[in-house]
């Protein structure tokens, strides 16, 4: 599987070693940077290129997921939903990295580096990777529902207020 991974300062040295672990365990790893340490480096634009490559890879049927590291995870996990298609979860125990998956077959996830030692952060994502998205119909309604809303501003019949409109 191809694994894209972004971070930021906080996040540069779990994104090492998880990028090691990944190679290891046969995944193909791109890193979406940054390539060294700058204190006041901004997240954003790397994990939003980690989320676009996701999102293309997976739109050319690639099969493809992100991880993006960060202090809290919270501003990452935020970065990465700003990209069509993509749904980012902040995970912080094996429970919500297998439901992201489960429930919201979430491609991308987030983790705070200042959070987790790198050992809990590698089994988070070696959970996230391992768990497939069952397709349950409510999930896929849900899902689908927030695509809808994604693209048109709307999500029909479903009472979304939309100011103005």
């Amino acid at each position: 599987m191809r694994i894209h991974i972004a971070t930021d300062h906080a996040g540069l040295e779990f994104s090492k070693l998880v990028q090691d672990h990944l190679r290891e365990a046969g995944h193909e790893v791109i890193d979406h940077g940054p390539s060294e340490y700058d204190p006041l480096d901004d997240y954003p634009t790397f994990c939003i290129n980690a989320a676009l490559a996701v999102a293309a890879d997976q739109a050319a049927g690639e099969t493809a997921l992100g991880v993006v590291f960060g202090g809290s995870g919270n501003g990452e996990q935020i970065a990465a939903n700003k990209v069509r298609g993509i749904r980012a979860a902040l995970v912080w125990s094996l429970a919500t990295a297998e439901l992201a998956r489960e429930h919201n077959n979430a491609n991308v996830i987030a983790i705070g580096a200042r959070q987790h030692t790198a050992a809990e952060a590698i089994a988070l994502i070696d959970r996230f990777i391992a768990t497939d998205f069952p397709g349950e119909e409510r999930h896929e309604r849900r899902i689908a529902q927030l695509a809808e809303y994604e693209q048109t501003g709307d999500i029909a019949g479903k009472g979304v207020n939309r100011p103005g409109v």
